[in-house]
């Protein structure tokens, strides 16, 4: 049985438009706050001199696309799925660590940590949302409710994912893991089509923030590390990013 199956689509489609605004404002801060040596600490040189990339257009264009990328998924994953999922559930937001989501029925307690992709864990990280599960699992015995908690990987698929709870927690993915909250087995294509339905007032602003920073990190990049002939100045790129402090 879903955790609601009475879900608004008029509060979803608004939900879905107040996400997505957070996700492109927190994007560009993010965009228009790099630095070139900020995101140079990270990065590999020998990689770039491997590859034989010879312009400071050319590695920034690189470190920059590959830093959005990074960037997007993450914040993607915190600002849109998360408040989604809440909305859809008319759930609260829990106080107890590593849970995202509580839903209190008259029986029932749902603890939902809600996750973006199924890579998300590794063996340390995943033995700490068991402790976490285990934590918030106090409340309802203290409620005398029954306790269900669930990992929700908002795309993707999960090998063996099912409804059934297993002893500790059920992982669900994708399709599995939006029936679940809402009991529209659809649910999850809706998701993308709402999204279509909303106007696309935040990507010039973003590709307007990115331009910039290309332009300024080329700018730093061959104020610092560039020859007065223009060729890369390996060595100051080496030590910068290697060398003793």
């Amino acid at each position: 049985m879903a955790i609601n199956s009475n879900y608004n689509e008029d509060l979803m489609l608004s939900v879905i438009g107040d996400a997505l605004n957070h996700f492109y404002v927190s994007l560009v801060a993010k965009i228009d706050s790099l630095s070139i040596k900020t995101v140079m600490r990270k990065k590999n040189p020998y990689l770039f001199r491997a590859k034989d990339m010879q312009g400071a257009a050319q590695i920034v264009d690189a470190i920059l696309s590959a830093y959005v990328s990074s960037s997007e998924e993450t914040i993607f994953g915190n600002l849109f799925f998360e408040p989604i999922a809440t909305a859809a559930v008319q759930g609260q937001k829990a106080l107890a660590p590593g849970i995202d989501i509580m839903v209190e029925g008259d029986d029932v307690i749902f603890a939902i940590a809600v996750k973006s992709g199924t890579n998300v864990f590794n063996s340390s990280s995943k033995k700490k949302q068991e402790q976490d599960f285990a934590a918030a699992g106090k409340l309802a015995q203290q409620a005398r409710k029954r306790y269900v908690p669930i990992i929700g990987y908002s795309y993707g698929k999960k090998k063996n994912g099912t409804k059934t709870i297993p002893k500790m927690y059920a992982e669900l993915a994708g399709q599995d893991f939006w029936e679940e909250l809402t009991g529209d087995c659809d649910f999850y294509l809706k998701l993308i089509h709402y999204i279509d339905r909303l106007p696309k007032t935040h990507i010039d602003a973003f590709e307007a923030a990115y331009q910039k920073a290309q332009n300024r990190l080329v700018k730093e990049f061959t104020q610092l590390f560039c020859l007065d002939d223009g060729s890369i100045n390996w060595d100051a790129l080496v030590i910068f990013n290697s060398g003793r402090s």
